[in-house]
């Protein structure tokens, strides 16, 4: 049963990872780019995680781990170049 669920669950994150990558090369502007880029990684980390829950393996929960930390950096400085010009000061 957590096999079917997690293959369910993989197929909406893959939608999830698709429509936000549409919307990160289409967006009208870049504050819609930086949001969806934030929202891509979130879809990729729960893709990670969701296949090693599937895979019955550990392995892919330090990768999303890993994953989650540069996602993180990354938002942060690309909106700090959004709303400054400049990552560092």
């Amino acid at each position: 049963m957590i096999e079917m669920a997690a293959l369910v669950a993989l197929a909406a994150f893959g939608l999830g990872v698709l429509l936000c990558a549409w919307r990160l090369w289409r967006g009208p502007d870049l504050v819609d780019r930086v949001l969806a880029m934030d929202t891509l990684t979130v879809n990729v980390i729960a893709l990670i995680v969701t296949s090693g829950i599937w895979q019955g393996s550990s392995v892919p929960f330090v990768a999303a781990l890993f994953f989650a930390m540069i996602g993180f950096v990354s938002t942060v400085a690309f909106c700090r170049y959004v709303l400054r010009g400049q990552i560092i000061e």
